[in-house]
């Protein structure tokens, strides 16, 4: 898309569910697992809402807005059944490598290769996008895993980023975020590290319709780590709950006049999940195999509607990061603009400006 012209996109939003599996996406609830007593409480229940012979029934049972709405309207990726293919380009398969490839286009980049909280060296689309006149503070990140201030480097690329626990700080508080500050420690919540999803979509609302970001990443958590706990009936309802969420999302889009017929939504996963055993459904990683086999969907008022691609071909989640950019007109190119963004660091006197060229010589051998 780099070069097109006369776009109607002038804003773009990035939805990510965490580690969910293609499989659910495309097929819907797994025939085996949901019946499967190790990982189903309640069989019958989970049966009747999610269950039917059809897969493509099945799908729109566990996703409806997935399927009514994004196949009818936008492109959905990474049906293998048809031979069309989205896999990571790392070849780690877990969190912190998935998200570093989404967000900078970084193919197989070696240098993060856990998920510890670590600065991100690499410049992302979101910094490279912040860092322009046009959409400098209009870049906002919500993320229900308390490492996206790492993956983002907010100390360095100063991007509004929430996540975790954390509670969201500005200078004009509403109602709903101060209760929404309140409840997220007050609710119980199975994960140290990852808040309920709930809270983070419903932060990410209150700040668009307060200050109308162009640029929007939310990342939704729970489908990984219910997946993780090897409860495969709260893997569907997370699955369920946050198709809800987008499309909650959608229908404010369309009401707003910020954003209404001027907003592109590209959803997508950090990474995949076992299929090959019984339990490798709960596990991702090197070892497991699956992990790196990842889909995504796109809607929007530049997405001609072809909704499920059932042809053959090979896409890459290192895509992601270029493709946002170029629905906004821009060629982003994470080792051109990471120099760009270095050179006015230099040209501002800014301290960190040698280290950051220094990161840029070694990473990229310039």
């Amino acid at each position: 898309m780099s070069g097109q012209q006369n776009l109607a996109t002038r804003n773009v939003i990035l939805v990510t569910f965490d580690g969910l599996r293609w499989q659910e996406v495309f097929t819907g609830a797994d025939k085996k697992l949901i019946k499967d007593k190790k990982f189903v409480g309640d069989t019958s229940d989970l049966h009747e809402q999610f269950w039917s012979g059809d897969a493509e029934e099945r799908r729109r049972m566990l996703m409806p807005f997935m399927w009514n709405t994004i196949a009818r309207q936008g492109q959905i990726y990474g049906n293998r059944n048809y031979g069309n293919k989205v896999n990571t380009s790392n070849m780690f398969w877990f969190s912190y490598p998935g998200y570093n490839e989404i967000l900078t286009g970084i193919r197989n980049d070696k240098t993060i290769f856990t998920n510890q909280k670590k600065e991100n060296p690499n410049i992302t689309v979101l910094e490279y996008m912040n860092s322009l006149p046009s959409y400098h503070n209009k870049v906002a990140v919500f993320g229900s895993w308390e490492l996206f201030p790492y993956i983002l480097n907010q100390k360095r690329s100063g991007i509004f980023v929430n996540a975790g626990y954390e509670a969201v700080h500005h200078d004009n508080l509403t109602e709903q975020e101060l209760l929404l500050n309140n409840l997220q420690n007050q609710l119980p919540s199975p994960w140290s590290s990852v808040r309920l999803d709930a809270i983070t979509h419903q932060f990410a609302l209150q700040y668009m319709k307060q200050f109308s970001p162009n640029v929007l990443e939310i990342s939704y958590g729970e489908t990984d780590d219910i997946a993780h706990d090897g409860k495969y009936d709260g893997y569907l309802y997370a699955i369920n709950r946050t198709d809800k969420f987008i499309e909650e999302l959608w229908n404010f889009v369309q009401s707003d006049e910020h954003y209404r017929n001027k907003t592109t939504i590209i959803i997508t996963t950090d990474h995949g999940r076992g299929y090959l055993f019984g339990n490798s459904w709960k596990k991702h990683g090197r070892f497991t195999p699956g992990s790196d086999q990842t889909w995504f969907a796109v809607i929007g008022p530049d997405t001609e509607p072809l909704g499920e691609l059932k042809v053959a071909g090979q896409f890459y989640q290192n895509q992601i990061a270029k493709t946002l950019a170029a629905f906004l007109n821009l060629n982003y190119n994470v080792y051109a603009n990471a120099g760009n963004i270095i050179d006015q660091a230099i040209q501002n006197e800014k301290p960190e400006a040698p280290k950051m060229l220094g990161m840029l010589q070694k990473l990229y051998g310039e």
